[in-house]
């Protein structure tokens, strides 16, 4: 009985391993607004859904980093869900207060940008399988806004 057991979790494993799963990429990191207290990023994300039916998205979790310091993050739960044998573009807004960014000033020096690694992690729930995470990271330079942009 138990040979039964071990090869029907065998076959289950194997199956499970060998599912499609959506698979995501990131498209742009744009500056969003600039405000008193903070400036927003949008970080794009293309998320590619292989199944026939809408996926619901649980939460996406973001890191923003800088100089080897987190500088933002946060979730969005329930952002919604990827569309049926499609590509959704999904928009994560990225909140960094001025003071981080003054705290930042030699990696800012005269560029006026900052270098950033921004680290996201997509949860979906896939039916019978459950919850599925898909870590994305990107590395980039972010240009800070100058007064122009402010006024």
């Amino acid at each position: 009985m138990s040979q039964l057991v071990d090869k029907a979790k065998e076959f289950v494993a194997e199956k499970v391993a060998n599912i499609k799963k959506p698979e995501a990429t990131f498209s742009d990191v744009d500056l969003k607004n600039v405000s008193r207290e903070s400036v927003e990023y949008n970080a794009k994300i293309s998320v590619n859904n292989p199944y026939g039916h809408p996926l619901p998205i649980c939460e996406i979790s973001y890191t923003l980093k800088s100089a080897g310091r987190v500088i933002a993050s946060g979730t969005m739960p329930d952002p919604g869900s990827l569309k049926a044998s499609d590509t959704t573009l999904l928009e994560v807004p990225v909140k960094v207060p001025h003071s981080v960014l003054v705290s930042l000033a030699r990696d800012i020096g005269a560029d006026w940008d900052i270098d950033y690694v921004l680290e996201v992690g997509l949860t979906i729930d896939l039916p019978i399988i459950g919850n599925l995470t898909i870590p994305l990271s990107t590395k980039g330079e972010i240009k800070l806004p100058t007064l122009s942009d402010l006024f």
